[in-house]
């Protein structure tokens, strides 16, 4: 088996850095609310974590939008 080029490891540590983005902000959106509902925390907080989620989201899909456009360019 091939060993993995340059390009190919770069695109790797950027998909792999796409899933923990996803998962880390996922279980701290799910732990705030959580919380939020336990302590009686005011809404805007709610809306606020809401926000960072979105955020966090949003950068996911930009960066897997750009490793898919960067490997069609390449032709894999």
């Amino acid at each position: 088996m091939a060993e993995p080029t340059q390009p190919d490891r770069r695109l790797a540590r950027e998909a792999r850095m796409v899933a923990i983005v996803i998962a880390i902000a996922m279980l701290l959106w799910l732990g705030a609310q959580w919380l939020g509902a336990r302590f009686g925390w005011d809404a805007s907080y709610a809306f606020l974590f809401d926000l960072a989620a979105l955020a966090a989201f949003f950068w996911a899909l930009v960066v897997t939008w750009r490793i898919w456009r960067r490997q069609r360019a390449e032709g894999k």
